[in-house]
């Protein structure tokens, strides 16, 4: 049995039917070590995907870019043949230049960008300055927020970054002027309500630190096995309260036996709003963390955008890339192969034109 669940209020412990505050106690400290499970499985799972994609992803991802650019150079080998009609001579070039945008957007490739500038119709360079333009006039228009001009926008992480910071901007002089105007207005009962129940709160935590604290000082201790013992536990009721971690201080009164399973049952509904109070915004701010860390998992690796992923899981998504690759790999080989061949490279263009137009793209007409 878990601590968590030794908190638990059950209807013996109570002896009567549960109260809603006691259901609301019950439900969030399960929230809670659920969202603590899940953290710490992001943690250890993280790591092994880690040296997964290192051992299996890179090396398939390097013959990917590998096979990307033999493409490219074949692309530009072919378009030297005088076999193409003008309209399939227009898709190779638009083809080449995609491939090769793709890998110059994963790095520095002066081969592979004297080719994008032979081929396309705006040099590379210009191309990126015009993309990047038309992103921060879109952000601009989006936000509202004044991105200044285009000077240090080289890349998107330029403009993310330069957004962000508008945005922190706005932020704080969005906060400063409500604070200006909360100050001079009068607050309500409900404010005043609320502002209270937050401060009984904190004191209700504040009450179960000097408890711990003062049951477990290790200056007071004559043992040395006992005062490490103790410093030890001191440690973790400073971090716990340090960030308000209501339940981890519970669960160490529990483990020093200074309450027992039945505390909770017979605590008071107003302390036990209180305690869910406190809960309810750890549980919040355990959930933020999760979405956070799985966000920046995602955009690690480049997996699509999204919440849900399952950090136990990890396994899957790993051989689901791996397939993906794999498969990617073949196709990239036989393409490279079908350039040798015009008519099956014409056929392939043909329905290359047909997946554009159902695509909804439009390159001129064959």
């Amino acid at each position: 049995m878990s601590r968590a669940h030794a908190l638990q209020v059950s209807s013996s412990q109570s002896g009567a039917a549960l109260t809603p505050a006691q259901k609301r106690f019950n439900t969030l400290t399960r929230q809670i070590e659920q969202a603590r499970q899940a953290l710490a499985a992001w943690q250890d799972n993280g790591v092994a995907y880690r040296q997964a994609n290192y051992d299996i992803l890179e090396p398939l991802r390097a013959e990917l870019l590998a096979g990307q650019r033999q493409w490219v150079l074949a692309l530009d080998a072919a378009l030297d043949r005088a076999n193409w009609t003008k309209a399939e001579r227009t898709l190779l070039r638009d083809l080449l230049c995609e491939a090769a945008g793709e890998l110059l957007g994963d790095g520095e490739d002066d081969p592979i960008k004297a080719l994008f500038d032979k081929h396309a119709e705006v040099d590379f360079d210009t191309e990126q300055r015009d993309a990047m333009r038309a992103m921060k006039d879109l952000a601009e228009a989006v936000t509202g927020l004044d991105l200044g001009d285009d000077e240090g926008l080289d890349s998107d992480v330029d403009l993310l970054a330069r957004l962000k910071q508008r945005m922190e901007e706005h932020r704080a002089v969005e906060q400063e002027r409500r604070g200006a105007k909360d100050s001079r207005a009068r607050k309500s009962a409900a404010q005043q309500r609320r502002e209270a129940e937050a401060r009984q709160a904190t004191q209700s935590v504040r009450e179960i630190y000097r408890k711990l604290a003062s049951a477990l000082h290790p200056d007071r201790e004559t043992d040395e096995r006992e005062r490490d013992a103790k410093t030890a536990l001191m440690q973790r009721v400073n971090q716990a309260y340090a960030a308000q971690d209501l339940l981890t201080l519970l669960q160490l009164q529990l483990q020093i036996e200074q309450i027992d399973p039945s505390h909770i049952a017979n605590a008071g509904e107003q302390r036990l709003k209180h305690f869910n109070k406190v809960l309810g915004e750890q549980l919040a701010e355990l959930k933020a963390e999760a979405t956070r860390v799985e966000m920046q998992f995602r955009m690690e690796f480049g997996l699509q955008p999204g919440r849900g992923l399952d950090p136990r899981k990890l396994g899957q998504v790993l051989e689901q890339n791996k397939r993906e690759w794999l498969a990617e790999r073949s196709e990239q080989q036989r393409r490279l192969g079908m350039l040798a061949d015009v008519a099956a490279t014409k056929r392939w263009l043909k329905r290359e034109r047909q997946r554009q137009r159902d695509a909804g793209f439009d390159f001129g007409p064959f």
